[in-house]
């Protein structure tokens, strides 16, 4: 999906406020695309999926773990949950088909990284 990883770099990366980018197949429940060098692991994928169709409530209580790190809800709904640590943040956005994920780091502003990838989520539904 050489497509569907140019436009992670092109929408998201380029607003210099999304350190890392990957969008999950819900279906296939693997990464289908990521930026260069990012990384997800099978088990944080499926996660991630679960985390919105059999764990929300508990993503909400008690965060959640990504890539060996924890990270604490700041907002969850069926359609987006945002998580934040003392190095950056996790934001995850399910769209029909795909679950979108990207990362920020301490230095850049959270909420363009939220902006970005709500805006892309709507694109994704052709995918």
């Amino acid at each position: 999906m050489i497509q569907l990883q140019a436009l992670l770099k092109e929408s998201l990366i380029r607003t210099k406020h999304v350190e890392n980018a990957a969008a999950i197949g819900i279906n296939e429940r693997e990464v289908c695309a990521s930026t260069s060098g990012f990384y997800v692991p099978p088990e944080n994928a499926i996660n991630l999926i679960y985390a919105f169709y059999k764990n929300l409530l508990q993503v909400r209580k008690e965060g959640l773990y990504f890539r060996q790190k924890h990270y604490e809800c700041v907002r969850a709904d069926e359609h987006s949950i945002y998580l934040k640590n003392a190095e950056g943040g996790l934001i995850v956005v399910k769209t029909n088909a795909l679950i979108l994920i990207a990362t920020y780091r301490v230095g850049m502003y959270p909420s363009v990284c939220v902006e970005a990838v709500e805006k892309l989520g709507p694109g994704f539904r052709q995918f």
